[in-house]
């Protein structure tokens, strides 16, 4: 029988280095494919999991079981690439007035390497929150009620959200249709 994720998360913060792998190894490709559908770029999703695994030990040293392990972990990557875009969003800012050709450039590449999903680039014009409520629902396959727990918002904000986002959707293929 599977050690639950709690168990092993209160093991873990108290130290347990095979837990804390264990929960690892169960869960990277989950906090992975999170980073990469809120991000939208695979290098920037593959940093965002490794930042999550590293700074992890710390993070369960204020575990406290209220939530299942499952919704605990999703809320660490949400925060997690809400810090990153407000660090993206600094650089953008700072950088304003000078090295615009070099940013220009790095979206460039970066849409040459999404430029086959149309739905990536779609994303990316959404807000944020409307892309990590898509991230969660359909993307983790999450119940609207669980991707309120993990974002912090009610049931019923995140079927406001996903009807806007259809809304949007919509609009983009339709302006792109002609």
């Amino acid at each position: 029988m599977e050690t639950p994720d709690e168990t092993l998360a209160t093991a873990a913060a108290a130290g347990d280095r095979v837990a804390f792998a264990t929960l690892v190894n169960r869960h990277y490709d989950r906090i992975f494919g999170l980073a990469w559908r809120m991000t939208g770029l695979r290098a920037d999703a593959e940093d965002l999991a490794q930042d999550i695994c590293a700074a992890l030990p710390a993070k369960l040293a204020g575990w406290r079981g209220e939530a299942k392990f499952t919704t605990w972990i999703y809320r660490v990557v949400v925060n997690a690439a809400h810090d990153l875009r407000r660090r993206q969003q600094s650089r953008a800012r700072a950088s304003e007035g000078w090295g615009d050709w070099e940013l220009a450039r790095q979206d460039e590449i970066a849409s040459g390497r999404e430029a086959g999903a149309w739905l990536a680039a779609a994303m990316q014009q959404l807000s944020p929150e409307l892309r990590d409520t898509v991230a969660l629902v359909l993307g983790e396959e999450m119940t609207q009620a669980e991707a309120g727990l993990v974002l912090g918002v009610s049931e019923g904000t995140i079927s406001w959200r996903m009807s806007e986002v259809k809304k949007r959707l919509r609009v983009l293929a339709a302006r792109e249709a002609g």
